[in-house]
């Protein structure tokens, strides 16, 4: 394989994609991939000093948006104002995301509520508004954040868990009507990553960190560009028939032993 047919099967250039929770974390690291792999990115948010800072770090054709995804309402206008400005959205990655850690007899359906209205409603709200756009010109990838606990139990965030859950019945839900319309439906399902997310959630507790390392076939934990580089192949041209599927990126972590 020559490198000119290497670069259009992996390559995302030309293309324009939007990353939600683009500023910080995984979307961070998405967006960086995404731009090197050469497409138009904008990284998303509700944070535009985050949002600044992200898109100062990350060489290629790349800008910040605001959004809130909790605030369904708005999505529509967010959509016309980001196509108006850089054309049709080829690639949407519906990465934003939140939690609340509390043992589920302290649960509310507030709380509940909380998180679903950005992990599903809001991604889901964005998704009809982008699809508009990938329909009209009869192609497109929409992508998804999904997570190990999409697959295996862990205590004390049973609404991230069920949300995420979700994700994946979204993912065969949506490719399933959008397939032969030529819209790809994916999602990336991460491991353990090492962000200052994990540091934070494992700091001091070396039991917790020993017990996820012992689920890990590999032994280590993943980088941010593993998700990132995932992301980028499900979006390319390379992963053409590949749609309907949640790719599981964790060293082996969902069937450690």
């Amino acid at each position: 394989m020559s490198a000119t047919s290497f670069q259009q099967a992996f390559g995302l250039a030309g293309k324009t994609a939007l990353v939600t929770g683009g500023g910080s974390g995984l979307g961070l690291a998405i967006a960086r991939c995404m731009a090197a792999a050469g497409a138009k990115v904008i990284v998303a948010g509700r944070r535009a000093d985050l949002l600044e800072s992200a898109v100062a770090g990350i060489e290629g054709d790349v800008h910040a948006r605001t959004v809130d995804l909790s605030a369904p309402e708005t999505l529509a206008g967010f959509v016309e104002e980001v196509t108006g400005a850089f054309g049709t959205i080829d690639i949407l990655v519906n990465n934003a995301g939140n939690t609340i850690k509390k043992p589920f007899e302290e649960s509310t359906l507030d709380d509940f509520d909380a998180v679903f209205d950005v992990h599903v409603r809001g991604a889901l709200e964005l998704t009809r508004h982008v699809l508009k756009g990938q329909v009209e010109q009869g192609s497109g990838v929409v992508l998804f954040t999904a997570s190990m606990t999409s697959f295996i139990g862990q205590p004390l965030v049973l609404g991230y868990t069920t949300a995420k859950t979700a994700i994946t019945g979204m993912v065969r839900g949506l490719s399933a009507e959008f397939a032969g319309r030529g819209i790809r439906i994916n999602a990336v399902a991460p491991g353990w990553i090492d962000t200052p997310l994990y540091q934070k959630a494992t700091s001091g507790d070396p039991a917790r960190r020993q017990k996820i390392l012992g689920r890990i076939q590999m032994d280590r934990l993943g980088a941010p560009e593993d998700i990132g580089w995932a992301a980028v192949y499900l979006a390319s041209p390379a992963a053409g028939y590949v749609t309907g599927q949640t790719l599981v990126v964790d060293g082996g972590g969902v069937i450690g032993f």
